[in-house]
């Protein structure tokens, strides 16, 4: 039976991905076998796909999407067979690689190569951290697994390396990585490009390591099986054969990415007694061994429902309850009357969520003491809040993702500023998939100093700006920064990145017009004024003190604060145009690339160049961020 259950497996993908004339027939058709064997072991409920105590399964290698829509259409989680025919169609539930919140049951968005081995670790790391909240030495709420499915794609990209090390490090035993080793990738054999030893690779990073013949039904299932019951992270070397089952093209690069051809599928079909005029065929006895999931996974659920209400357990249910249902109103927010730096002001911020909220968490790529983001006296994780990620800046990332997808927590990754680059991807997923993922980035400028240009970001905001549903926070002082926490913990469906400097800001004047929860606002302003600058962080101290060199030669300005530029042009017309005098000539100051301002202003002050090795004042003055520079430019 588990034969005939794979082969449907094989030739659902096989009828998708040549129905749609696009997509990747191999690597479902290489783990078939695998996937029948991990229904028998997986914990879900198709009923609700967001009961908390449900085996997560991770698909690194999102390409295989004929594969994950199969089994999720098997498994009953709402796909038909015409979402099935739909598959790579626009509109259609089964786009070509899976989306969370898009598709029914899927754990997380996949595609960009071995982010998902980085989820997976988030997974694991966020039920490690629950557990920790609410588990007793007598009872657990949360003792589930987490299994993810890779290629050699998936492994040969570095942010793999930087998870998997971290997942040794923490000792996630709940974590099983599966490894589709079909030594194919697109150009051809894998030994084109990889031919270091995988066993010793994960030894070393402290995994246990199983492998088995991804095709023997038996060998997969005692290699899950031991992989449950070890005390460490577990990679189960799979070793596949690419297409299995079709014929010709069995074992070959060719069926990576293409569809296999009616005459293949008719063949491979024929060869294993199915009928070959049939396409997205399932029989009913296979079906119905595959729909087992709902009333299984159903009692599952029940049974951890009725766990929750014995009596040893009431105490951890309130903590549990206390993560699930965060209360801002318990926030006691830091108040700020003296220049700092808004790294500082930011950490002060983060404490008093900390403090107020017991399901934010966070840590910071080995930064901690120069972002400010250690949560003191709150410990170090699993039990406390502190996330040590080490220097593994995308990693760090992915892993947030995951556990801001978990479900009761909200946590935030930090770094500097330049070394955003490192995790761009995760941001960008972050953003696609809506995850509230809070980013800290300190050291926002040329006003680092004497670091140089490799540590000054230049065109970093105008990258993180151009990415939608990404809100980027770049505070004027610490007043500033508490509005946009408030903000920022109500976009419940977009990260934030909060964007701070090293150097003393200024306390700004009470605003004249509009809020920081609009992105922007009107913070100092003259009857009949001719010029509005703009500017946001540290800039704005200096767009004030232009706008009192201005008023002394007689001419009338405004100062308008953008402290989040994405924020700001999503508000209507009418409220930008009282904020920014539409017959004024508009001037932005800041001290990046800001090509996004030209949407704006008639006028950038921005860097045209990188940035330098001095100090902070002596590289303003240099790249022409004075006052007298300025007044220059605006005659």
């Amino acid at each position: 039976m588990r034969q005939k259950m794979a082969n449907s497996i094989r030739f659902l993908a096989a009828d998708m991905v040549q129905a749609a004339n696009s997509g990747h027939p191999g690597a479902p058709m290489g783990l078939a076998d695998i996937a029948v064997v991990l229904s028998e072991h997986l914990s879900h409920n198709p009923k609700n796909p967001s009961w908390l105590n449900r085996d997560r399964l991770v698909f690194s290698g999102g390409h295989a999407t004929g594969l994950i829509y199969s089994l999720y259409y098997l498994w009953g989680y709402g796909l038909s067979v015409d979402d099935l025919k739909n598959f790579r169609q626009l509109d259609s539930k089964t786009p070509g690689h899976p989306e969370f919140g898009h598709t029914e049951g899927i754990e997380i968005t996949t595609g960009p190569l071995g982010q998902g081995i980085a989820n997976a670790v988030g997974f694991a790391m966020a039920s490690k951290f629950v557990g920790a909240q609410v588990n007793s030495e007598t009872a657990a709420l949360i003792d589930h697994n987490v299994y993810c499915l890779c290629g050699d794609g998936d492994l040969e990209e570095g942010v793999s390396y930087e998870a998997c090390s971290i997942a040794g490090h923490n000792k996630l035993d709940n974590l099983i990585l599966i490894y589709d080793s079909n030594r194919i990738t697109i150009e051809g054999s894998t030994s084109l490009s990889i031919s270091e030893n995988i066993r010793l690779r994960f030894e070393s990073q402290g995994w246990d390591v199983l492998e088995c013949d991804g095709h023997n039904f038996d060998e997969i299932d005692s290699a899950i099986t031991a992989a449950k019951g070890s005390k460490k992270p577990t990679i189960i070397i799979a070793n596949t054969t690419i297409a299995k089952g079709a014929g010709k093209l069995e074992g070959s690069h060719h069926s990576h990415g293409a569809p296999l051809g009616g005459d293949v599928i008719a063949e491979a079909k024929k060869a294993a007694g199915f009928d070959a005029t049939k396409s997205f065929h399932v029989d009913e006895d296979v079906m119905a061994r595959f729909r087992c999931a709902v009333e299984k996974g159903d009692l599952a659920e029940r049974e951890w429902i009725h766990r929750q209400k014995t009596l040893p357990l009431m105490e951890q249910n309130e903590a549990l309850a206390a993560l699930q249902n965060p209360d801002f109103s318990r926030i006691q927010w830091p108040s700020f009357d003296k220049a700092d730096a808004t790294r500082n002001t930011n950490g002060k911020i983060l404490n008093a969520i900390a403090k107020g909220i017991p399901s934010f968490l966070g840590g910071s790529a080995d930064l901690s003491p120069s972002n400010k983001t250690e949560l003191l006296d709150m410990g170090v994780y699993p039990k406390g809040r502190n996330i040590y990620f080490g220097i593994r800046e995308h990693a760090m990332a992915s892993i947030t993702n995951a556990i801001a997808l978990y479900g009761p927590l909200m946590p935030f990754s930090a770094t500097f500023f330049v070394f955003s680059d490192y995790l761009k991807p995760a941001a960008r997923i972050a953003a696609l998939t809506g995850i509230q993922h809070f980013f800290i980035w300190t050291h926002d400028s040329i006003g680092v100093g004497e670091d140089g240009p490799t540590h000054q970001p230049i065109e970093h905001l105008s990258q993180f700006r151009a990415l939608p549903n990404f809100y980027v926070w770049r505070p004027a002082d610490g007043a500033e920064n508490v509005e946009a926490w408030k903000r920022a913990l109500g976009m419940k469906k977009s990260p934030s990145a909060f964007v701070c400097s090293r150097q003393n800001l200024s306390v700004l004047p009470v605003p004249v017009k509009g809020s920081v929860a609009q992105g922007g606002y009107l913070l100092a302003s003259d009857e009949n004024a001719t010029i509005t600058l703009m500017a946001s962080g540290s800039e704005v101290e200096l767009a004030l003190k232009v706008k009192e060199a201005l008023n002394a030669k007689g001419t009338k300005a405004d100062v308008v604060s953008v402290p989040c530029y994405d924020l700001f042009i999503e508000q209507d017309k009418a409220y930008i145009d009282s904020i920014i005098k539409p017959n004024s000539k508009k001037v932005a100051i800041e001290a990046a690339r800001g090509l996004e301002w030209y949407r704006l202003a008639d006028e950038v002050i921005g860097m045209d160049t990188f940035g330098a090795s001095a100090p902070a004042d002596k590289l303003f003055a240099k790249f022409g961020f004075s006052v007298e520079n300025i007044l220059s430019k605006i005659k």
